[in-house]
Order: C-alpha cells, then sequence, then structure tokens
C-alpha cells in the first residue's frame, strides 16, 4: 500500500484563494505550539512579532527595506523557475553585481560628480548580475550541466572575489585596516525618500519591477513561452520556441536583477562595500518566491511576510528571549504550509495497492 497523488479534475476558484491563507492559520498555530514548548506566551509573542513591527514608523521603514532586495530577486528567480529551471545561485549575482556596480563610485569618490554616477552604477550592477548569471546558464544550454550546482558553486566565487577586494586593493587606507572600501560619495548613493529614516528610492525601483513583470508574464508572448517550456517542453518544441534561448534570457533576467538588488543594497544603505553586504538575502528569496507562488503580486506579500517577521524576530529576542534561528524555522514553516495547503488542493490523496491486480480468465470460446 502507498500513497499516490493525482490530479484534481475541477478546483472551486475559492479553495485556491482560501488556501494560502488556510496556509498561514496552521503555520501559526504551529509556530503558537513552539513558543509554549519554549515556555512563552504565544500572545505576548503575537504582538512582538506582528504587531509592534506594525505600530511603529521606523520598523515600517526598515520592513520596506528589508523587502526591497527579497522582490528584486525573487521576482527575477520567478522567470527561472517557471520555465522549471532552478537558479540557486543569486546570492552570488547579487554579489558580483554589488561589485561591478561599485567601480564607478570608487573611481569617482571625492570627485563630486552627480547623480549620474549613481545612474550609471546601478546599470553596472544590473550587467555585472547578468554576466555571472551567463555562467550556468551556458553550462546548462550547450553542455547540459545542472544549473543547481554550477549557480550554487558560484556564489562561494563571488563572495571570496568580494572579500579579497575589500581586504586587497579596494580596501580603504585609512580605514584602521578593516575590510571595507571608502564611503561613497552623497550624490552616488540613493536619495533617502523620508527625513526621520533610512528608507530610500530602491522601494520605487522594486515596484516598477514588479509592475513590468506582471506585464511581462500576463500579456507577452515571451511569459507565455516561459510557462509552456516549463510545464510542457514537448509542446513548447512542436511551437517553434527554443529552449537555449529560453535558458539564457531568463537566467539574464534573473541576474540583472539579482544584480540590482547588490547595488541597491550598496547604495542605499551601506554606502560602501565591505564582506557582509547581503544577510543571505539570495536564498532568502527562494522562499520568497515559492511563498508568492511565483507571481509579482504574490512576491511582494510573501517579502512583506519575512522582513515583517526578521524585524520582528529582533525585537522578540531582546524583549522575549526567543532565539533569533526561531524566526528562520517560523519561515520555512510557512513556506512548508503553504506548498501542503497548495499541493492538496491541486492533487487528492489516493491508497495504491501495490498487488498485481487479478487477472480475469479467458473463457473459451
Amino acid at each position: 500500500m502507498r500513497l499516490e497523488l493525482s490530479p484534481r479534475q475541477n478546483v472551486w476558484p475559492l479553495f485556491r484563494l482560501l488556501s494560502p491563507i488556510f496556509a498561514m492559520a496552521m503555520a501559526g498555530l504551529l509556530a503558537s505550539l513552539v513558543i509554549m514548548i519554549l515556555g512563552q506566551s504565544p500572545q505576548a509573542a503575537f504582538d512582538v512579532y506582528v504587531l509592534g513591527p506594525l505600530d511603529d514608523s521606523w520598523a515600517i521603514q526598515e520592513i520596506a527595506i528589508k523587502m526591497v532586495p527579497l522582490v528584486l530577486i525573487a521576482t527575477g528567480l520567478s522567470f527561472c523557475f517557471r520555465a522549471n529551471l532552478w537558479n540557486i545561485g543569486a546570492e552570488g549575482q547579487f554579489t558580483f553585481g554589488a561589485i561591478i556596480g561599485s567601480i564607478l563610485p570608487l573611481l569617482t569618490q571625492g570627485m563630486g560628480f552627480g547623480p549620474w554616477v549613481m545612474v550609471i552604477a546601478l546599470l553596472m550592477g544590473m550587467l555585472g548580475g547578468a554576466l555571472f548569471s551567463l555562467i550556468p546558464a551556458y553550462l546548462r544550454a550547450h553542455l547540459n550541466v545542472s544549473e543547481i550546482l554550477s549557480s550554487l558553486m558560484l556564489v562561494y566565487v563571488a563572495q571570496l572575489l568580494l572579500d579579497w577586494l575589500v581586504r586587497g586593493p579596494w580596501r580603504d587606507p585609512n580605514g584602521f585596516n578593516f575590510p571595507q572600501t571608502v564611503n561613497f560619495d552623497a550624490g552616488s548613493l540613493l536619495p533617502v525618500l523620508m527625513d526621520d529614516g533610512r528608507l530610500h528610492a530602491g522601494v520605487i525601483l522594486a515596484g516598477i519591477v514588479v509592475l513590468v513583470s506582471m506585464i511581462v508574464l500576463s500579456l507577452t508572448l515571451f511569459g507565455f513561452r516561459v510557462k509552456v517550456i516549463g510545464s510542457a517542453p514537448k509542446a513548447a518544441g512542436f511551437a517553434g520556441f527554443s529552449s537555449k534561448e529560453t535558458i539564457f534570457a531568463v537566467f539574464i533576467i534573473s541576474g540583472s536583477l539579482s544584480g540590482l538588488a547588490g547595488i541597491i543594497e550598496v547604495l542605499g544603505h551601506i554606502g560602501q562595500l565591505k564582506p557582509s553586504i547581503s544577510t543571505n538575502a539570495g536564498f532568502t528569496a527562494i522562499t520568497v518566491a515559492f511563498l508568492g507562488r511565483l507571481t509579482p503580486i504574490g512576491i511582494l506579500f510573501g517579502a512583506f511576510i519575512v522582513a515583517l517577521t526578521t524585524i520582528g524576530g529582533e525585537n522578540a529576542q531582546i524583549m522575549l528571549k526567543l532565539p533569533l534561528d526561531l524566526t528562520t524555522c517560523f519561515q520555512g514553516l510557512l513556506l512548508l504550509c503553504v506548498l501542503v495547503s497548495d499541493s492538496l488542493t491541486s492533487y487528492q490523496i489516493r491508497f495504491v495497492s501495490d498487488k498485481p491486480s487479478p487477472t480475469t480468465p479467458i473463457e473459451d470460446a
């Protein structure tokens, strides 16, 4: 006897609408049990994790700042995942985009140039991420090398390159031997949108990317091609869609948005290059992409949940003495509940016997 999932013929739209709500309720219930085991009140934890950050203007700005790289990277990854390509190396493309995008601000540091340095740096960051993503794309398209392994291994290449640069040729000579570059000029940084916080113009760029992605995925032939190649590659071949061209296209989109996220982090609130420019945003964005069901609007919602719980987790560590790693556990638990809920909505569980079915004897004519 074994379990088997069979597609449901007719699924009510209301079920699909209520599926993420049910998943969040189940994740909240399981999280409450864990918090009770740790000796804390679930109500107090909910107040600190969810209500507290939403009641403070500074925390709301921090949530928006944390959402920017998650939204950009997850949106790019959604193109790859829709095409059934597993780009796991967005963290490396994020880092390499930050490196390439920082070249011009470093060269023009102290010269007093205007915002055009920032604009070119953003474009160079996108170019850097796209070029770095071409490596696993080429290996997958022409040598059939698994993009999972190649993109993941390149993460370490980008991180070690950044570490070497900030400790070696790009290190600030007046930085007391700390591994960091000089601070970029104010004109090279993204403008701050509010005087009483760190909210920068990166949130506007992220909103534009979400809007453009919605149009591309829903209303263009390219979006349809990505969907067909991911779900029915044989049908895509009969339709004349090139799988190799699609591999390069989606990896370029994913890499460029990851590189854009990297340089936005540097020009947004960091202001210089140092080894720790990312808090694993490239890997967290994978969770965000699937939380959002690979749709731009859903990714916005998923990024908000992850950013909210991250800020709330930092508060819970101080106020409730709960471990910070518990936040990552909750985020993974939410993703698991969403995937299970979506699977049960689209498929039904059947018990299948492994015993051979009895044969009907053939009667003599």
